[in-house]
């Protein structure tokens, strides 16, 4: 992999282009030993200059022609709003048929399941897009708890920063762990990041048509550290455990124990993020009990350990268990 080829069209997100070009379009081959340096190039339907989402503009002086023989054509983010020139969409095609490696950060996945690439293919975008871009193209199979997607030459990314991580795996499946290792060193940022963006998506305790059963939601969180059988809850509301269980689910779309297990969770994220209590104390506090059980539910709800999402969102910490 040579040569690496960034589509803009107008209205598109300067930071998302900038890891791309972070990666791509800086010369570290004489500081960083192994790293070769990339024929790097922008360019647009229309050359001149292209107006980006914040108001500003930069000059692009390549057409599409440049990206007609790239190793790598990138899909920088646009929005899912806008209109995606025709001739951008067979750019996408060709580099795809050719062989070609076809990236997409963020919303730029739009274009290519636009241009048909996504069909039957595993891919993401940002969690904010990930259901919007499911029901428009029900033939891709979108995952929104994933930070990036390879299928096949096809990569996908999630929001923002994730075009980084997507940007050094390709590196590292490229040319080697070593060179992605010199990369992400330069940047200073982690070569490999655990986990997907499940860990980013706030789920807060949704609103019930119900008063009583939005009453015993709380009282439930309150109490996360209880054991909570379904025919003691459903006394609560003076309610059949039958009936309340089909209650409970119409209302919340859960079980009892599967929402009780994903409140335990965000609680155990708040505590992973703001004390200094050890795993077993965080799994006691959260009503999980003990660690194994806890580390069981994070690996199966956020793709990743306690451990792991302590160190992502809390940086030097005090020694944990």
């Amino acid at each position: 992999m040579k040569s690496v080829a960034v589509i803009v069209v107008p209205g598109f997100s300067i930071f998302e282009f900038g890891t791309a070009f972070e990666v791509f379009g800086i010369d570290r081959s004489e500081r960083e030993g192994g790293v070769p340096k990339f024929d790097f190039r922008v360019c647009t339907p229309q050359p001149g200059d292209v107006p980006m989402k914040s108001g500003l503009s930069m000059h692009v002086g390549l057409g599409l022609e440049a990206a007609s023989d790239a190793d790598l054509v990138i899909m920088a983010p646009y929005g899912r709003d806008l209109d995606v020139p025709e001739e951008v969409l067979e750019t996408l095609r060709a580099a795809h048929e050719r062989g070609a490696w076809v990236l997409s950060i963020c919303s730029g996945a739009y274009a290519l399941a636009r241009a048909g690439l996504l069909d039957g293919r595993r891919c993401t975008t940002h969690w904010h897009y990930s259901q919007d871009l499911a029901s428009r193209y029900p033939r891709a199979r979108v995952d929104e708890n994933v930070l990036y997607v390879q299928d096949g030459t096809i990569i996908t990314s999630a929001g923002t920063a994730s075009g980084i991580d997507a940007c050094l795996h390709l590196v590292r499946v490229e040319l080697g762990a070593k060179v992605a290792a010199a990369i992400a060193r330069d940047m200073v940022v982690a070569p490999h990041r655990d986990g997907g963006q499940a860990q980013f998506i706030d789920r807060p305790m949704p609103s019930c048509g119900s008063a009583p059963m939005e009453a015993l939601l709380r009282w439930m969180v309150e109490n996360l550290d209880q054991e909570h059988s379904i025919a003691e809850l459903a006394e609560r509301l003076h309610m059949s455990p039958r009936t309340f269980a089909r209650r409970f689910r119409a209302e919340t779309g859960a079980t009892p124990a599967a929402w009780l297990n994903s409140q335990r969770v965000l609680r155990a994220q708040e505590l992973l993020e703001t004390s200094d209590l050890n795993i077993d104390e965080v799994a006691r506090e959260a009503g999980f009990g003990h660690s194994v059980l806890m580390r069981h539910h994070f690996a199966k709800v956020l793709d990743t350990s306690p451990q792991s999402y302590r160190r992502a969102f809390r940086g030097q910490l005090a020694e944990v268990g």
